[in-house]
């Protein structure tokens, strides 16, 4: 049976979070000794955007509805035959056995069939949608082949970057990007893209892999549960060996071994910062992150940041709050990255800042601080604290410090410790890495 979809046109893709304002706001704590404590942290507004960088909102159907358009004589990927089959699966694990559960095509195909996906059709006026899952009895593992094809190539790449922007978006709670890769030698081009949702003794785990091949857009996804973020290898031999099938009909077809190189998925609207599915996880937030652009400070008071005085040639701060959950408005976390004219420059900045909050309780009164730890990689390092401030009215304000330099950038992030709303030292020691990571496109 065909596998045509013809969604109706004009609507382009679906936002992956309906455009908001959040209304600014500011924390000011003036604490003993005259130190003034002003949290970023909840503030700025922020708007979603769609694939291409618009700022218009779409028709709430957008790319989910049922086919409209004119008949086409196209046959590519006109049957299921190129689509992965049990035998193709057994590369995901060699335990069990695995089974074709259900095959769609365009009319019955789910509104959501892989992670983090924004509405039903990639490409809402292709030719066709096949969504194949899969289902491995013994381990209980799952997956799923979801290949969209587009009239042409030069609309397929579009498509692919429209799949890209949602997984690099991804607006889904309590997931979380734990891992990325760029693929060579499997179509035309590629990314893996590893989420986990909140951790326990074992973790949840969707490893994505999005594939341009030719006329298509392919994804094949592979959820298991384990105790770390798997590798990609298995997804990567998958969707080469899916790639392969396919490209027989859509051309696309790949040169060379299947590598993935690690990369994070990019963060094409707020290059240089990070993106709401780079936050930590809370089991007490079931909603997601969303970002907004903030006012840069000095800091809760042992950091004396001092951005104005630090001859930085650029600096910018981004909040992330979550509007839809329950908490109190001083809930939040803060990414400040700054920017200097040398690597020798932050590194010096990075190393004051350090010593500030190191003798902080020595020149702040009410003041207490504790290590909680350092980052590093062969590109950054970092260091974290958990000051709290005593204002000698039985209320006391906690607060996760962390400072990291990579490159010619410093990253400073700040997190508030509310009632049964704090991180593990590794969970923000991780944050402080990804930050850090994700400033090297900060320009």
């Amino acid at each position: 049976m065909a596998g045509s979809h013809r969604a109706s046109r004009g609507g382009g893709r679906a936002a992956a979070r309906e455009a908001r304002r959040l209304k600014a706001r500011k924390r000011n704590q003036t604490i003993a000794a005259g130190v003034a404590v002003v949290v970023l942290v909840g503030g700025g507004g922020v708007a979603a955007l769609n694939a291409f960088g618009g700022d218009k909102e779409p028709g709430a159907k957008a790319g989910n509805g049922p086919s409209d358009d004119k008949p086409t004589n196209s046959d590519v990927l006109a049957d299921d035959k190129a689509l992965l089959d049990a035998a193709s699966a057994k590369t995901l694990g060699a335990t069990g056995t695995w089974a074709v559960t259900k095959t769609a095509d365009g009319d019955s195909a789910p509104d959501s069939a892989f992670a983090c996906q924004s509405q039903r059709f990639a490409d809402p006026s292709g030719l066709r949608t096949w969504v194949r899952t899969l289902q491995n009895s013994a381990t209980k593992d799952t997956a799923v082949q979801y290949v969209d094809v587009s009239n042409d190539k030069a609309t397929a790449a579009k498509t692919y970057t429209t799949v890209v922007h949602w997984l690099s978006q991804c607006t889904t709670p309590q997931t979380r990007l734990s891992a990325g890769y760029v693929t060579t030698g499997v179509g035309e081009r590629g990314v893996i893209a590893v989420f986990g949702q909140v951790p326990g003794a074992k973790t949840k785990y969707k490893t994505v892999a999005v594939t341009l091949v030719g006329q298509a857009t392919m994804v094949v996804e592979h959820d298991t549960l384990a105790a770390a973020p798997p590798r990609p290898d298995t997804v990567l031999a998958t969707a080469s060996a899916a790639a392969k099938k396919i490209c027989a009909q859509t051309g696309g077809c790949a040169t060379g071994a299947p590598v993935a190189k690690p990369a994070l998925l990019p963060n094409t609207d707020a290059p240089g910062f990070m993106a709401s599915v780079d936050l930590p996880l809370l089991d007490e937030i079931d909603k997601p992150w969303v970002s907004a652009p903030a006012t840069s400070n000095d800091g809760t008071g042992c950091e004396k940041l001092g951005l104005k005085k630090a001859k930085a040639t650029k600096y910018g701060t981004v909040t992330y709050v979550t509007p839809e959950a329950k908490v109190p408005t001083e809930f939040g976390f803060d990414d400040t990255v700054i920017k200097f004219a040398t690597p020798t420059a932050a590194a010096s900045y990075v190393s004051q800042i350090k010593k500030n909050v190191d003798a902080c309780e020595k020149n702040v009164s009410n003041a207490k601080v504790e290590s909680t730890g350092t980052v590093k990689t062969n590109t950054m390092t970092g260091k974290s604290w958990k000051a709290t401030y005593d204002t000698g009215d039985g209320k006391k304000f906690v607060y996760r410090i962390g400072i990291a330099g990579s490159g010619n950038r410093a990253v400073y992030v700040l997190f508030p410790v509310l009632k049964e709303l704090d991180l593990t030292n590794a969970a923000f020691n991780e944050t402080l890495a990804r930050a850090a990571d994700r400033s090297a496109a900060y320009q």
